[in-house]
């Protein structure tokens, strides 16, 4: 069974554009675990660009799944991450000025900080995945950095599916999807769990769904852009739909 993490930070984007109180990430969380939501993801930035403190401390109180704390390799995050003790805490990379994550965490680069880190959330009881790209270097990285799963960037998938018709036959999106699937398998072969995101939406996420081994997808964007048409709830119960048939 593949489960779905809704990433909510795009209805804390909307009431930071007024700097005002609504609408409320507690409140779409509630309304994506009752439109069958397996986790709730929320990236705490550094900037507070849109999920803030005050949010990650109500979801933990009120999140009845597995809350997924995004963040960055930082003292200050790590900090947090201890002492709210998310179920999951997922490590990615962060720059000011990028509007979305743009690529995976350059593990191999910092491992010896990375291993610190991550021992002290497990330390904590919690789970540690790293968002990183499909790259042998980085998944053997994380496994000897100690983390627990590897969430594989699919943008490259998701970008070459659509820039080339949304036709999965193509040779892009096929070869892109090929390095997400063999980057699965290599993770799965180091004893951790095979998760993916960034960029699936209801016309791609299926081949991904579709690959062997893969325990879940971290999904936002996508579905909170759908919720401005159809309600949050009907917005995730579609997703997963579409999750559950692949």
């Amino acid at each position: 069974m593949i489960y779905l993490g809704v990433n909510i930070d795009h209805v804390a984007t909307l009431r930071q554009a007024r700097r005002t109180y609504e609408p409320d990430p507690v409140w779409a969380a509630a309304e994506a675990h009752l439109g069958g939501a397996d986790a709730i993801t929320v990236h705490l930035r550094e900037d507070r660009r849109h999920i803030v403190d005050r949010d990650v401390e109500l979801l933990r109180q009120t999140v009845q799944t597995k809350l997924n704390l995004e963040m960055g390799a930082t003292d200050e995050m790590v900090g947090i991450a201890c002492r709210i003790k998310p179920e999951m805490a997922t490590l990615v990379p962060e720059g000011r000025h990028e509007v979305t994550t743009e690529g995976g965490l350059d593990v191999a680069g910092q491992e010896v900080r990375l291993k610190e880190n991550i021992a002290r959330m497990r330390d904590a009881g919690i789970y540690v995945s790293l968002f990183i790209d499909a790259d042998p270097r980085q998944i053997e990285a994380a496994a000897r950095v100690g983390a627990q799963a590897c969430e594989i960037h699919t943008g490259p998938y998701a970008h070459a599916f659509h820039d080339n018709g949304r036709d999965i036959e193509s040779t892009a999106a096929q070869a892109e999807l090929a390095k997400v699937g063999v980057g699965g398998t290599a993770i799965m072969q180091l004893g951790m769990r095979f998760n993916a995101g960034h960029a699936l939406n209801y016309v791609n996420v299926q081949p991904i769904a579709a690959l062997p081994g893969i325990c879940e997808l971290h999904i936002g964007h996508a579905i909170v852009s759908r919720a401005v048409f159809v309600g949050l709830r009907q917005a995730v119960a579609e997703m997963k739909a579409l999750i559950r048939t692949a």
